[in-house]
């Protein structure tokens, strides 16, 4: 389960990031071209990054399905629980068993439709021309503008972050129905960020022990 969970976040955090690169790079190169610097100018015009935004596009897409996922089961997903928590202990815990699994059925049916769309929009052709088996009769399905990336890759997004979702939904219930607990996550806290509080800040740094100190200097 581990190992799970380290490639779920992996995935996440290499998309985003490398999303962010791309993004970058070519805004970077949009505004440099503009500079019209002789020699760089006409380098940099050579290259071609019209492929930047259809890849960012792809890759927060997926970033997005797995990092649903990843919210599921550490708790990030913003809910409106006043309702539930003023319910008595045991109502309380069957409506939140209930909402887990409603979040397991639906997130299950995007994934068995998903799986469906993506097989009949060119993963059929695909796999099967890889394996080398016949494809007469199947079809071949389109591409995307700039990348000419077959469409189907890109909509695995839905029926593998779907999938993940189901299972961390799961995942999440029966945690619960054992041990009565449910992944929570504070929002006020940053993991890797110090909190002030926890910080090993002299006394005299912070600014109302700055202006208490100066108000002890005048009355002395």
């Amino acid at each position: 389960m581990k190992i799970l969970d380290s490639l779920e976040e992996w995935i996440v955090t290499l998309l985003i990031g490398a999303a962010t690169m791309i993004t970058f790079a070519a805004v970077l190169h949009r505004y440099t071209i503009g500079f019209g610097i002789p020699g760089l100018t006409d380098w940099l015009i050579s290259i071609d990054m019209s492929w930047a935004q259809e890849l960012t596009i792809i890759m927060f897409v997926w970033m997005a399905k797995f990092g649903a996922a990843y919210g599921v089961r550490t708790g990030i997903h913003v809910g409106v629980d006043v309702l539930i928590n003023s319910l008595k202990p045991d109502l309380r815990f069957k409506f939140i068993v209930f909402g887990l699994l409603a979040g397991a059925v639906f997130t299950g049916i995007v994934a068995t439709l998903g799986v469906h769309f993506v097989w009949e929009n060119g993963a059929h052709y695909g796999i099967f021309h890889a394996l080398g088996l016949g494809t007469d009769a199947v079809l071949e399905g389109p591409t995307t503008v700039d990348l000419e990336m077959p469409t189907w890759m890109v909509y695995s997004a839905i029926p593998l972050g779907s999938s993940l979702m189901c299972f961390r939904f799961l995942q999440v219930c029966a945690a619960f129905v054992k041990t009565g607990e449910l992944p929570h996550h504070d929002h006020s806290v940053v993991e890797g960020v110090e909190s002030v509080q926890d910080a090993d800040v002299p006394d005299d740094l912070h600014p109302q022990d700055m202006h208490s100190n100066k108000n002890t200097g005048d009355r002395s």
